[in-house]
């Protein structure tokens, strides 16, 4: 039903698809492009808390009902995505109890996904919420090998820079990953996992459980 609606398009780096507060325009399905999305406050300061892939959407505020976004929605990997606008889901999403019932349900990975990552920036080290985010983007890109600056990645923990340059010395030290300036390669993904421990999987297990044989 929703396939014909949709368009494809190509995202760029650093695209905001959507700001806090702002209009929902299209809603977003990425290819081989990842998405963050990304919390921020009054004062300016900001964190990621989800991540969108090949398994997700944007535009989560149209399947609730509301036109407005709730957080920042940004490019963190060029690629493409197909698009359906806002008013075109909402109609398809009217016609279609059983459509809506499905994105409910990805509704409720997103919120397993937000709670699991306040929990884990909470209680783990910087070094296994590190060891988390990697496995995470693994996930939707199906990449070993990523350009991703320390700035980028202080970012999108909420920490400071030398802290994300120690724990990725840590994590290279245990022979989790290669790391240079600005390129990080998986070396091993199950060791990453063992270090990460119950701080990873939650979300994942979620969407397999809803999600029967899709994603991940």
């Amino acid at each position: 039903m929703i396939r014909p609606r949709l368009e494809r398009s190509t995202l760029q780096a650093k695209d905001v698809l959507e700001e806090v507060n702002g209009p929902v325009e299209y809603a977003y399905f990425p290819e081989d492009s990842l998405i963050s999305v990304i919390a921020t406050q009054r004062d300016g300061k900001a964190i990621e808390v989800g991540m969108v892939g090949r398994e997700g959407m944007t535009g989560t505020a149209i399947v609730l009902g509301n036109g407005e976004a709730l957080n920042e929605c940004r490019v963190q990997l060029e690629g493409s995505a197909l698009r359906i606008p806002a008013a075109g889901l909402r109609e398809l999403l009217s016609r279609s109890a059983s459509l809506h019932a499905q994105f409910l349900r990805y509704m409720q990975v997103v919120l397993v996904q937000a709670t699991q990552t306040a929990l884990v920036n909470s209680h783990l080290t910087v070094e296994k919420r590190l060891a988390r985010w990697l496995l995470m983007m693994h996930d939707r890109v199906g990449e070993n090998e990523f350009d991703l600056t320390h700035e980028f990645l202080a970012a999108m923990l909420g920490v400071r820079r030398p802290g994300v340059t120690v724990a990725l010395h840590m994590l290279e030290g245990r022979h989790l990953i290669r790391s240079t300036r600005s390129h990080i390669g998986i070396r091993d993904r199950a060791g990453l996992e063992e270090f990460v421990a119950s701080g990873y999987g939650i979300p994942e297990e979620h969407y397999r459980r809803l999600f029967p044989g899709a994603g991940f």
